[in-house]
């Protein structure tokens, strides 16, 4: 198996842009754009599209209910066009707290949003008529004047990457996916992520093999393991206590479903009492350590073959560095590791 090497970058400035030029050069398998309420994971695509030529281009993630099946699927083919082929399409629900808050959209049924999403999106992209009626979408419109209209663009695949960490949108992944956004991930407990994706797939006869199992990871390289381990759980506290609502939280209880659900219960409770310090210092070390490459290169080496040895396709990774430079110096060095790892080394 090899593992690949996939960069989180938001090229939104020139320099931004050559960095992931340079990655590019480097070697990188993939980069992929994050969209929360700051700028969008699309366009800053269009710009890598004619910029780079090899590396493959990730949404990570387009937020659901943001745009319309349809919309997103014009914007897929276009960026599919634009470079020639190496576009991703990762979709995600997102939570209440971004859909409802800045969206201003109900955040109910993310399930059969998402699927049925998948599915016009699919009908679009392959050149057919869309007629669809569901829970979530119906086209044409009832009662209305509209009619069933096909693509006037040139139907092109685009790869479909969900991000999923509950157990129900894990199966529909195996399901309908051609690749996982994961996070969240430690190797150890993998099978609480594989194992739901493997049977959404055996349900509709593929395997997990057939799927792109894509984990993010920090990457520092560094003898102070346990200051970096205990700086990058503390980055964790804002995820507990922000990225949901006090009742709704995937994170949370995805870390939970590994064995850290106190943890993260008092983490949470910490940060929403207002005491951001103590919460930051709650989250234990062992999640900044697991979820991330910290430590000296054989550290490093030791976590990769990890990675690789529990069925992980491709790191998206963020290198450690205080400028572009930095990072892909760190970038560089992980990537030879990653190369020898893969020769069996």
């Amino acid at each position: 198996m090899t593992l690949r090497v996939g960069i989180t970058a938001v090229p939104t400035t020139a320099t931004a842009i050559d960095y992931v030029v340079e990655a590019e050069r480097l070697g990188v398998d993939s980069v992929w754009v994050p969209e929360f309420w700051a700028y969008d994971a699309l366009t800053p695509l269009g710009a890598l599209a004619v910029k780079t030529e090899r590396i493959h281009l990730g949404t990570g993630i387009v937020q659901l209910g943001s745009r319309t099946p349809t919309m997103l699927a014009m914007s897929a083919l276009s960026l599919q066009s634009l470079s020639d082929g190496r576009f991703r399409l990762g979709i995600g629900t997102s939570g209440p707290q971004v859909i409802e808050g800045w969206h201003g959209l109900p955040f109910a049924r993310p399930i059969a949003r998402t699927r049925e999403t998948i599915d016009i999106i699919r009908m679009v992209t392959a050149g057919e008529r869309v007629s669809y009626h569901g829970t979530e979408y119906h086209l044409p419109l009832p009662g209305g004047e509209g009619r069933a209209l096909r693509s006037a663009a040139t139907p092109m695949h685009v790869p479909l990457y969900i991000a999923s960490l509950g157990p129900a949108n894990l199966q529909l992944t195996g399901e309908l996916a051609d690749g996982w956004i994961g996070n969240s991930f430690f190797c150890e407990t993998a099978n609480v992520f594989f194992d739901q994706i493997a049977a959404g797939a055996e349900a509709t006869g593929r395997s997990l093999a057939d799927i792109d199992l894509t984990v993010a990871a920090a990457c520092e390289f560094t003898d102070d393991v346990d200051e970096a381990g205990r700086r990058h759980a503390a980055g964790y506290a804002f995820t507990f206590g922000a990225m949901g609502s006090a009742t709704t939280n995937f994170y949370n209880d995805a870390f939970a479903r590994q064995g850290f659900g106190d943890d993260v219960a008092e983490v949470q409770r910490l940060w929403r009492a207002g005491d951001r310090d103590a919460a930051r210092a709650r989250v234990p070390i062992e999640i900044g350590l697991r979820t991330n490459l910290i430590g000296p290169p054989d550290e490093v080496r030791r976590r990769v073959r990890q990675y690789r040895d529990c069925g992980v396709d491709t790191l998206r990774v963020g290198p450690a560095g205080a400028t572009p430079d930095e990072q892909l110096a760190t970038l560089a060095e992980l990537i030879d590791i990653v190369d020898s790892v893969n020769r069996g080394e």
